[in-house]
């Protein structure tokens, strides 16, 4: 069982930021959601994404659905998903902290809370590790659906790490190698790809299978 869905149509995205901002307002007044789903949208099309796109961003939305019943604020998750790659080159390290900054500064704007706009940029940080603690329901969810690509069929995986090899194109191949090599043997590394009960039902032992071949096939040995 892989159970990678086929994202909707990306451009769906702006209804779908409208109606998940609305909600995390609960009730509170604010802006025209639209020109902050524009500006996002315009992040997510930038030149230099391959994977990191509106396609990306449209999947974890609908595993963000899928997995929506463990979650203890499912719109705090569904803005982390929105803004979890808003800020992303490829040749910086402080990607998700930035990301999380730009969520501190725009949802207030936006209308969000304190408390959600808070929980939002934790959840934003976590994608540094995928690696949520025990019970931490909201965490667990992002992270599933966002490593739930590790789990698609043989043709998903190999197109989503092509797609990742030209993000890394300034890159010389032997570095590439290495560099997603130790990528690889942390994600293996982990007790547990998944922490949903469904995602490690359905996706933890495909995506075990597809990293540790992606890791022969690059020419190293898995983790010891």
């Amino acid at each position: 069982m892989t159970d990678s869905p086929r994202p909707r149509d990306t451009r769906a995205l702006p209804d779908r930021w409208r109606d998940t901002l609305l909600a995390a307002r609960s009730g509170a007044p604010g802006p025209d959601p639209l020109p902050y789903a524009e500006n996002l949208l315009v992040r997510w099309a930038e030149p230099q994404r391959h994977y990191h796109t509106t396609a990306h961003l449209t999947a974890v939305l609908d595993r963000i659905d899928t997995l929506a019943g463990y979650a203890a604020d499912v719109h705090a998750v569904r803005l982390a998903a929105w803004f979890h790659d808003a800020v992303y080159r490829p040749d910086r390290t402080e990607n998700e902290e930035r990301s999380a900054a730009l969520a501190e500064r725009a949802l207030p704007e936006a209308g969000v809370g304190e408390a959600v706009t808070a929980e939002v940029a934790r959840l934003v940080r976590l994608t540094v590790t995928h690696d949520p603690a025990e019970g931490d329901g909201n965490g667990e969810v992002l992270c599933d659906a966002d490593l739930a690509v590790l789990a698609g069929g043989p043709e998903a995986y190999a197109a989503y790490a092509a797609q990742v090899r030209e993000e890394y194109g300034f890159v010389p191949d032997e570095a590439f190698r290495a560099g997603r090599a130790a990528v690889l043997r942390q994600l293996l590394a982990l007790p547990r790809l998944f922490r949903t009960p469904y995602g490690a039902a359905g996706w933890e032992a495909r995506a075990r299978h597809n990293l540790a071949t992606e890791l022969e096939l690059l020419g190293s040995p898995g983790p010891q």
